[in-house]
């Protein structure tokens, strides 16, 4: 398969959401993952996209997005939660590597968001260790989900996503300007851990996911990706 490297980001939404139906149906093609690629890869690489996403262990990008090597930068924490050392890799991929597409990616069933939640009724044990420090930048998104009137776990795991792609262009000066000024996009997407399905629920600086929001809501950003929708 050809270099995906793309120039505007709604292409390279394009590329992650092909490779997703594949995915979901059964029939991934594993681009870019042969002796040829991995040799052309050695003295460069061009990645089309910066994925962030959590650490869990069923979300491994270049399979859920059928990519290759040197498809993706990839960056992964627990819950997803940002610190200096995930801005400065996600503002890397950005400026150095020029990737035009930042993709935050959440999951149903997040442990990270269940202690969050458990937290604020039970409070943590004096053994959890550095997990604190992951529980504590959760739980704005559940206080923030919980003020909205939102309950249910899955709709508390969107919440966060959407908390965190605001979190991030709050933050990251370089990553706003991009996508001020048309070069970048920042789409938040939650898996479904059992039907490996990549769902949108938030999305700025790209055209096709926005008008995808505007047009279907909240129906848009609770349902499985169609082929057709970009």
């Amino acid at each position: 398969m050809a270099n995906p490297r793309t120039s505007v980001p709604d292409e390279a939404f394009g590329l992650l959401l092909a490779g997703n139906q594949r995915f979901v149906s059964g029939v991934p093609e594993h681009p870019n993952q042969d002796a040829e690629r991995r040799a052309a890869l050695a003295p460069v690489q061009h990645p089309f996209a910066v994925l962030f996403g959590c650490s869990d262990s069923r979300l491994a990008a270049e399979i859920i997005f059928d990519r290759g090597l040197g498809d993706l930068f990839v960056v992964r924490t627990a819950g997803h939660v940002l610190g200096p050392e995930v801005l400065g890799s996600i503002e890397y991929g950005v400026s150095m590597l020029e990737c035009r597409l930042v993709v935050v990616l959440g999951h149903d069933s997040c442990g990270a968001v269940a202690a969050a939640r458990s937290a604020l009724v039970d409070g943590l044990p004096r053994s959890a260790g550095y997990v604190r420090d992951v529980v504590e930048r959760v739980t704005p998104s559940v206080l923030a989900a919980r003020a909205a009137g939102i309950d249910h776990p899955d709709e508390i795991v969107d919440e966060h996503i959407r908390q965190t792609v605001d979190l991030l262009l709050d933050r990251s000066r370089v990553l706003a300007d991009e996508v001020a000024e048309g070069r970048a996009a920042v789409v938040g997407l939650s898996y479904r851990l059992a039907d490996g399905s990549a769902r949108l629920v938030s999305a700025r600086g790209l055209e096709a996911a926005e008008a995808l929001q505007a047009t279907e809501g909240l129906a848009a950003a609770r349902a499985p990706f169609d082929a057709g929708a970009v």
